[in-house]
C-alpha cells in the first residue's frame, strides 16, 4: 500500500487535531473521539465498497448497523435460563417451521410453473405462516413474562463479544443478500428508497422483538474485550505508573482502556483497508469500475452486471455490519432507539463525499474528519457564540438564545464542510485515482 504526500499530510493534519484536543480539552476526550474515529472510518468503508467500487445508492447503513449490534446480543450476553425454559422450545420449533416453509417454497418454484406454481407458493406460505405464529405467540409471551424488568429476552451465548464483530458481518451479509435478490434490479434512486425502507423495518423488529432485543428497555452490561477501569486501579502496577506519570488514578484507567479499544479497532481497521485496497486494484476492481461507469459496456463484453452488484453488495454490508457491532461494543449495551436511519446514514454518506468516493483511504480520512468536526462543532461553537455575544448582559435573550442553540452548530458545520468541499474538491479531499 503506497502512501502519497497528500495522503501523509492529511492523516498528519487529523493526528495534530486529536493532539490538540488531548492538550486542550482532555486526552480521555481525545481517545474517545479516535475510537468512535476508527469505528466511523470503518462504516464509510463499507459504504464506499458500495458506492465507490459500485455506484450502489444505500440508504440503509443503520439498518445493517443495527444487524451488528444484535449480533453483539446473541454471541456475548449471558443467557436467560428460566426464559429458555419458559418459551426457548417454541422459539426454536418457530425457526425450524419457517426454515421449512422457505425451502418448500424454494422447491414448488423450481419444479412448478404457471399458475399451479403461484397456487403452490401461496398455500404453502399461509400454511406455514400459520403454523409458525402457533408456537411464536405463546412462546414469545411467556418469555417476555420472566422478569421483565431485568430480563424477558433469551440473551445469547455468554461468548466473548470479539465473536460478534464477525457475526455481525454474517448477519448483515446475509440480510444484504435477500435485500439484493429483491431491490438491486431498481434504478439508483428507487434502490436508495428500498433501502431506507428495509432499514426501517430491521430497527422496528428490533425495536419491538422484546424476547430477542428487550426492545426499547435496552441491553445493557455486555461484556467487554478490554479490562474494566476498577480492575487496572486496583493493579498495584498501574497505581505506580499512574503514580509515576503524575496522573490521576482514575483519569489514567480510564485512558488505558481506551487505548486498549484503540488498538483493537484499529486492528480491524488496517485488515479491512488493506483487503479493500488488494480488491480495488485486482482485476476485479478494475471490472468494477468498468461496471459503475458505464453498465451497458460492461453488459455488452459480456459480465454479469446484477450479479457483481449483489456481491459488492453484501461485501460493503458486511463491513458495515462489522462496525455496527464494535459500535455495541463500545458502549456496552444495545439501545434500538438510537439507531436514526436518516441522521447518521447521511452522517456516513458525508464522510465518503467529503474524503473521496472511490478511495479507500479517502473514505477513512472522511471518517476521522467528519466525526472529529461533529463532536467538537458543539463545544466550540458555544465558545464562538460566548465570544460574539460577550458585549451583552448575561441575562440577555438574545445571548441566552444563541448560547442554548450551540448544539444546532454541528449541523451548520457539516453543511459547511460539505458545501466547501463540492466547491473547491468536488471529487473529495483524497480523490479517486485514475489508472
Amino acid at each position: 500500500m503506497i502512501f502519497k504526500n497528500r495522503d501523509v499530510l492529511s492523516f498528519g493534519a487529523m493526528a495534530l487535531l486529536f493532539i490538540a484536543v488531548g492538550t486542550m480539552q482532555s486526552w480521555n476526550l481525545s481517545l474517545a473521539i479516535l475510537n468512535l474515529g476508527l469505528i466511523s472510518a470503518i462504516m464509510a468503508l463499507g459504504v464506499n465498497i458500495q458506492w465507490g467500487y459500485a455506484g450502489l445508492l444505500n440508504v440503509g447503513v443503520m439498518g445493517f448497523a443495527a444487524l451488528g449490534g444484535l449480533a453483539a446480543i446473541l454471541v456475548s450476553a449471558p443467557p436467560v435460563q428460566e426464559a429458555w425454559v419458559a418459551g426457548g422450545s417454541g422459539i426454536i420449533y418457530t425457526l425450524m417451521i419457517v426454515a421449512a416453509t422457505i425451502i418448500a417454497i424454494v422447491f414448488a418454484y423450481r419444479k412448478l410453473s404457471g399458475t399451479r406454481r403461484r397456487l403452490a407458493i401461496t398455500a404453502i406460505g399461509v400454511i406455514g405462516y400459520f403454523l409458525a405464529r402457533m408456537f411464536f405467540a405463546p412462546a414469545t409471551g411467556a418469555i417476555e413474562q420472566v422478569n421483565p424488568a431485568t430480563s424477558g429476552y433469551l440473551g445469547g451465548a455468554g461468548m466473548p463479544i470479539i465473536f460478534s464483530w464477525l457475526v455481525g458481518g454474517i448477519f448483515a451479509a446475509g440480510a444484504a443478500w435477500v435485500v439484493g435478490k429483491v431491490a438491486l434490479g431498481l434504478r439508483s434512486d428507487y434502490l436508495a428508497i428500498a433501502t431506507l425502507g428495509i432499514s426501517e423495518i430491521i430497527i422496528a423488529i428490533l425495536k419491538f422483538e422484546d424476547w430477542m432485543t428487550r426492545g426499547v428497555k435496552n441491553v445493557i452490561g455486555l461484556p467487554r474485550p478490554v479490562p474494566y477501569e476498577v480492575n487496572i486501579q486496583n493493579s498495584p502496577f498501574f497505581q505506580e505508573l499512574a503514580a509515576s506519570a503524575n496522573i490521576p488514578l482514575i483519569e489514567f484507567s480510564s485512558i488505558i482502556v481506551k487505548l486498549c479499544y484503540a488498538g483493537l479497532f484499529g486492528i480491524v481497521l488496517l485488515i479491512i483497508l488493506y483487503l479493500s485496497e488488494k480488491a480495488l486494484n485486482s482485476p476485479w476492481g478494475r471490472m468494477m469500475r468498468a461496471i459503475r461507469d458505464n453498465e451497458t459496456a460492461a453488459e455488452a463484453m459480456g459480465k454479469d452486471v446484477t450479479g457483481r452488484h449483489l456481491q459488492v453488495f453484501i461485501l460493503g454490508s458486511a463491513v458495515i455490519g462489522i462496525a455496527g457491532a464494535m459500535l455495541t461494543t463500545i458502549d456496552g449495551q444495545f439501545t434500538p432507539a438510537s439507531y436514526q436511519p436518516l441522521r447518521f446514514t447521511f452522517l456516513i454518506w458525508v464522510m465518503v463525499i467529503v474524503g473521496g468516493s472511490g478511495n479507500n483511504r479517502g473514505a477513512v480520512l472522511g471518517g476521522f474528519l467528519i466525526w472529529f468536526a461533529w463532536v467538537e462543532a458543539e463545544p466550540i461553537g458555544l465558545w464562538l457564540l460566548d465570544m460574539l455575544t460577550s458585549g451583552l448582559a448575561e441575562d440577555n435573550g438574545l445571548r441566552q438564545h444563541l448560547l442554548a442553540s450551540a448544539a444546532h452548530m454541528r449541523l451548520m458545520t457539516m453543511g459547511l464542510i460539505l458545501l466547501l468541499v463540492l466547491r473547491f474538491a468536488p471529487k473529495g479531499l483524497l480523490p479517486e485515482k485514475l489508472r
